[in-house]
């Protein structure tokens, strides 16, 4: 059977929520890139609480890191994370955004 690629309905399926898949899809194409949660809300293009919601998700779950730095609260994926492997292999298709529909940068 021929490998497909996955879309963001099937990652919507999986993970459960459009704006976790497209903060793993951005910060999985930019590793070791640490973002603060306004940059992330307006590079994936949703509004600040559901953001604010699916970060807390993330960090609780050690998906991502927390990094408080000066006044600033940033967030990056957590590569010694158990998930970080599997995560990274299924983000690998989506990597940039090119099949979410929006802008990596």
């Amino acid at each position: 059977m021929a490998k497909r690629s996955a879309t963001e309905e099937d990652l919507v399926r999986l993970f459960g929520s459009i704006s976790r898949v497209r903060i793993l899809a951005l910060l999985f194409g930019s590793p070791g890139r640490r973002l603060y949660q306004r940059e992330i809300m307006y590079e994936i293009g949703f509004p600040l609480q559901p953001v604010q919601r699916e970060l807390r998700n993330l960090v609780a779950l050690g998906i991502l890191k927390r990094i408080e730095t000066h006044n600033r609260v940033y967030y990056e994926i957590d590569v010694s994370s158990p998930l970080y492997e599997p995560l990274k292999e299924i983000c690998s298709g989506f990597q940039g955004g090119h099949l979410l529909g929006f802008g990596g940068k």
